[in-house]
C-alpha cells in the first residue's frame, strides 16, 4: 500500500506576452494596410422656415334658411320670386365683398338651413348660386324647434 499523497496540482499560468505580441502585429498590420483620409465638414442643407403671408380668407356669403320659409343673405331679409332673383343677391352680396369694396372673387356660398326648412329650398339656393357661377358650396344645419 502505498500511503503518499499525490502529486499536489501546480496553479496554472497564463503567460499573457504571446497574446500581446499577436495584438501588436494585427495593430500593425491594421496602421499599415488602412489609409485615413481626412474629410472636411458635410454639406448639410438645413431646412428653413419662412414667415410667409397668411393666406386670405375667401369671402363668405351666408345664406340662411329659417324653418318658416324666410332666407336672408349675409344677415339682410331677402325675398323669394325666382331663382334667378336670388342668384341676383347672392351676385350684389358679393360686389361689395372683397377688398376695398371691390367685387369678391369666387366667394363661397355658405347654406345654414334649419333643420325644419323644405328641402326644395336648400336646392334653390343651390341652383341660384350655379347660376350665380359660385361653385363653392358649404352646408350647415341648425337645429331648433318647430314653431
Amino acid at each position: 500500500m502505498n500511503f503518499r499523497r499525490g502529486r499536489q496540482r501546480e496553479e496554472p499560468e497564463i503567460n499573457l506576452i504571446p497574446f500581446i505580441d499577436v495584438l501588436l502585429v494585427v495593430l500593425i498590420f491594421l496602421m499599415v494596410s488602412t489609409t485615413y483620409s481626412k474629410f472636411t465638414e458635410l454639406q448639410i442643407t438645413l431646412p428653413t422656415a419662412d414667415a410667409e403671408k397668411v393666406q386670405e380668407r375667401p369671402f363668405e356669403i351666408n345664406v340662411t334658411i329659417d324653418a318658416k320659409g324666410n332666407y336672408t343673405v349675409n344677415n339682410v331679409p331677402v325675398s323669394f320670386h325666382s331663382v334667378a332673383g336670388l342668384a341676383e343677391d347672392l351676385k350684389n352680396a358679393a360686389s361689395t365683398g372683397g377688398p376695398n369694396g371691390q367685387p369678391a372673387k369666387d366667394p363661397v356660398v355658405i347654406v345654414n338651413a334649419d333643420q325644419f326648412a323644405m328641402h326644395q329650398m336648400v336646392i334653390n339656393v343651390l341652383e341660384a348660386s350655379r347660376v350665380a357661377g359660385y361653385d363653392k358650396l358649404t352646408f350647415a344645419a341648425q337645429t331648433g324647434t318647430k314653431k
